[in-house]
């Protein structure tokens, strides 16, 4: 075979090797996802119409559902790679990626299987969220073929950004609680983002906190995608984040793992 088949034979094996495990352990997901879906129903049905009125308009919740979905979704991808670190970390400390050192297998492909993975499962969890948002009523009447295949697309990226981000923290990380830790940057940061209110309607001293950070502009190009607006520069910067991003990740998840074990 050459070497082109053997990695994706060995990346295929450890993909369906994930995907076990987060068939057979759903726990941790569905805690996971049990978060966005929380959040959805709280800004909508208690916060709803306050929100919406706050943000310059009458209270509306239909209006703020609409507003709402697209910063729950990338809450949702933040949130569903946590568990990436933790099982990275769970790998390197039962002693299993040890082994896998130790076996004839295209090495790369151990990092690979955890990271399509991990899209995988950020894909259908947006999905499942995306399924309550619609049937408490969300409508993206605005919004051609081509801008959700768009937003999809979006999507994946910064799914594969933060999974590579991710791998990286649980591979330097002693246990999985510190990965877990290490990781809640990602489950924060979208909460100090415009995902709840426009960064216009924040203070003049945390809008820059708020504006310089990845999920911002994920949100405003995927909010705009959704719902047929405009996105303006968000879309470049969003790319941008998510290709300096994905480099940096890959790298240092690379570099780590190719460390020799101390």
């Amino acid at each position: 075979m050459s070497a082109l088949s053997l990695a994706v034979r060995d990346s295929s094996t450890m993909l369906r090797r994930n995907l076990l495990h987060a068939r057979r352990y759903p726990s941790l997901t569905l805690n996971l996802l049990l978060t966005p879906v929380v959040m959805l129903l709280l800004f909508v049905y208690v916060f709803g119409d306050v929100m919406s009125a706050g943000m310059g308009g009458a209270a509306d919740r239909a209006a703020y559902i609409a507003y709402v979905v697209p910063g729950i979704l990338m809450m949702t991808v933040g949130g569903t790679v946590v568990g990436t670190a933790v099982s990275v970390a769970n790998d390197m400390n039962e002693g299993i990626i040890a082994r896998f050192r130790t076996m004839a297998i295209h090495r790369p492909s151990i990092l690979v299987g955890h990271v399509v993975g991990s899209v995988l499962q950020c894909l259908m969890s947006v999905l499942l969220v995306g399924a309550v948002a619609v049937a408490i009523g969300f409508r993206s009447t605005g919004a051609t073929a081509l801008e959700w295949l768009a937003a999809f697309g979006v999507t994946a990226l910064i799914a594969l950004a933060l999974t590579w981000i991710t791998v990286g923290m649980g591979l330097v990380s002693p246990n999985a609680e510190a990965a877990s830790n290490n990781a809640l940057p990602l489950v924060v940061l979208p909460l100090i983002s415009s995902a709840f209110v426009p960064i216009d309607a924040m203070p003049g001293w945390f809008r820059p906190i708020a504006e310089y950070q990845p999920f911002t502009p994920a949100i405003e190009t995927l909010r705009g995608l959704l719902l047929g607006t405009e996105i303006g520069h968000h879309g470049w910067i969003a790319l941008a984040w998510c290709a300096g991003l994905t480099v940096l990740g890959y790298v240092w998840s690379k570099a780590t793992f190719d460390r020799d074990p101390s």
